[in-house]
């Protein structure tokens, strides 16, 4: 059945007032019935619209057949014998409005439902005259022209719908391609702004670390000459010593992130490697206790990734999921891998699994969901905002994806989100890669 027509009056209802209100001055004038015929007429085209949206299915037969009674009940009054009536063609109209509702099948037989009404008439004039061959002839033409009119109507109906379909998918496509765009866009612009500052930070890192080479041995020869002497310039030289290697250890920070990365590729097991990261990670954790679930899907497919990056990318994650939930009594981490396909940034949908790490802690404000991660951008009251770019460095150079969304955890009591989940996406390997050697990959 085709969508509705119309659901509204429009100015071409008015047209049908002017052409009824037409037949209306013509022959017979005074035949009341048929006044009224076409007066029920003009209000069923009124609230056809309404009556079709309000029932999709139903209304658009219960529209037809109140047409096909409207018709039949036109020609009774408009001539001594119904069949000889000059109305009609009146029959054109619900044969039109099925060819307009229905499609081709649907619109032969509800054409032929009117013109057996039409033809019933035949029934009374035989029993008062004889019918020639003639008038069975032109009887035959009459009903005929119903059932040519009503499937050119459908014809060109069931191409506008085709048509019509065919814009909104294309239109459907555009949306999507405009959205995947837009995206690649965001990701480009992202990905220049991290090679300059990738530059820029490598350049810092190699100039800071040499003073603070200097830096800390000078404090260290200071500490050694001074001993006992001097227990003030001796704290101080410690609170040197400390300083500087915290220095250090963010220069190197700054240089993990610059320099590009040098991935041996091979076919792993996604569960190994989350594995050995959750270990890692509770066996330094001193701070609240926290119950790890864990749920993979059986048989997986194999992935083709540098196992020690994507274990430091991921242990990266559960680490800043441990210590989003330092504050809490006891917390919850849940873990969870299965079998997905989704779109990749270089290629269209593929094959490969999904990686969720939801925690109960107090979750990422969703004004910085889109700016995570970026550089410098962080949660953490003594966090740099590193960690997190390093990730995605690292879970793009596989060709995969990463981002963030509400945590599965109940909601607190005020009604704000709890957690964080984020979610990672890698592509399954090829089967030619799982029976090649590993292979080597640059990421930068």
């Amino acid at each position: 059945m085709a969508e509705e027509k119309r659901s509204a009056i429009n100015r071409m209802d008015f047209l049908w007032l002017l052409f009824l209100a037409g037949l209306a001055f013509l022959p017979p004038v005074l035949e009341i019935h048929k006044q009224f015929v076409l007066v029920a007429f003009g209000a069923l085209q009124f609230v056809e619209g309404w009556l079709v949206a309000q029932m999709p299915r139903r209304g658009p037969m219960y529209v037809v057949l109140l047409k096909i009674g409207l018709a039949t009940l036109l020609i009774d009054h408009t001539g001594e014998i119904g069949i000889n009536s000059s109305y009609w063609p009146i029959y054109f109209l619900p044969a039109v409005t099925a060819a307009e509702y229905f499609g081709p099948w649907a619109t032969l037989a509800w054409t032929a439902v009117a013109s057996a009404a039409y033809c019933s008439y035949l029934y009374p004039a035989l029993q008062e005259f004889e019918i020639t061959d003639e008038s069975y002839a032109l009887l035959a033409i009459r009903v005929l022209f119903f059932f040519l009119a009503s499937m050119v109507v459908n014809r060109y109906v069931v191409e506008s719908r085709r048509l019509t379909q065919r814009y909104q998918e294309t239109a459907e496509t555009l949306a999507e391609t405009n959205r995947r765009l837009e995206q690649a866009q965001a990701e480009a612009r992202r990905s220049e702004r991290l090679a300059a500052l990738g530059q820029l930070s490598a350049g810092l890192a190699h100039e800071i670390r040499n003073p603070l080479g200097v830096i800390k041995g000078s404090a260290e020869m200071l500490t050694q000459k001074l001993a006992n002497t001097n227990p003030l310039a001796t704290e101080l030289a410690g609170y040197i010593s400390s300083e500087t290697n915290r220095l250090s250890a963010l220069v190197t920070r700054f240089l993990d992130f610059a320099r590009p990365l040098h991935a041996d590729l091979m076919p792993s097991d996604v569960s190994v490697i989350l594995d050995r990261a959750l270990n890692d990670v509770a066996q330094v954790w001193k701070g609240t206790p926290v119950r790890v679930e864990k749920d993979y899907q059986p048989n997986l497919p194999q992935i083709t990734v540098d196992q020690g990056l994507v274990e430091q990318a991921l242990l990266n994650i559960i680490q800043n999921a441990y210590d989003a939930m330092a504050e809490n009594e006891l917390g919850q981490l849940r873990v969870t891998a299965q079998r997905a396909n989704r779109a990749t940034r270089n290629s269209g949908p593929s094959d490969g699994v999904e990686i969720r790490i939801a925690d109960s802690g107090p979750g990422i404000p969703a004004e910085l969901r889109e700016q995570i991660f970026n550089p410098f951008v962080t949660t953490k009251k003594s966090g740099v905002g590193l960690g997190l770019s390093i990730v995605s460095k690292i879970i793009d150079g596989h060709h995969g994806s990463i981002r963030i969304e509400n945590s599965d955890h109940a909601a607190r009591a005020d009604g704000t989100e709890k957690g964080a989940c984020f979610v990672i996406f890698l592509p399954a390997a090829k089967e030619a890669a799982v029976a090649a050697d590993k292979s080597h990959l640059v990421i930068s």
